[in-house]
């Protein structure tokens, strides 16, 4: 389950996520702590980036998610995302060319992307693309900030939703 009106693919445009959390262990090191606390029909991002408990904390964050009315997304690992039942992914520029195959295969699944570029936001499949950075941001991986015509800039070429990040 997630958010009132979430059912999957069909419906998702009026079921994206209000917002999304993106964990990130450095700097959120309970990301638990962050999901009780996230508003209904929110979503989460669970980036693990290889760590050797990630099965076991993606479980706790969809017993958050499930209680709460939340999404949870795993970032990159389908496999994952498969395994305990998440409500989809999130892929990294670099991968979100398998956003129409994941999304072919898992059709109920919520599958969104990064886009830093107008080709990354028009690419096919997601059924939303991230933007960023829109803002200044301390992440270590965030380059120059978009600024306001950039971004407008790549929310025309995506072609479908469009959420920003920003810190």
């Amino acid at each position: 389950s997630g958010p009132p009106g979430f059912t999957g693919a069909p419906e998702l445009r009026k079921a994206l996520p209000s917002l999304l959390f993106f964990t990130d262990p450095a700097r959120t090191p309970d990301p638990e702590a962050v999901a009780r606390r996230l508003p209904r029909g929110a979503g989460i991002v669970f980036r693990h980036f290889g760590a050797p408990d990630a099965e076991a904390g993606a479980r706790r964050l969809l017993a958050i998610a499930r209680r709460r009315g939340l999404l949870l997304l795993i970032g990159q690992d389908a496999a994952l995302a498969a395994r305990i039942g998440a409500h989809g992914v999130h892929l990294p520029q670099r991968l979100a060319h398998r956003a129409g195959p994941l999304r072919r295969a898992r059709p109920g699944w919520l599958i969104t992307a990064a886009a830093h570029d107008p080709a990354a936001a028009r690419a096919p499949g997601a059924h939303a693309v991230v933007v960023s950075p829109a803002l200044p941001s301390r992440s270590p991986s965030a380059g120059r900030p978009l600024g306001p015509v950039r971004l407008a800039a790549l929310a025309r070429a995506a072609g479908r939703p469009v959420m920003v990040w920003g810190e």
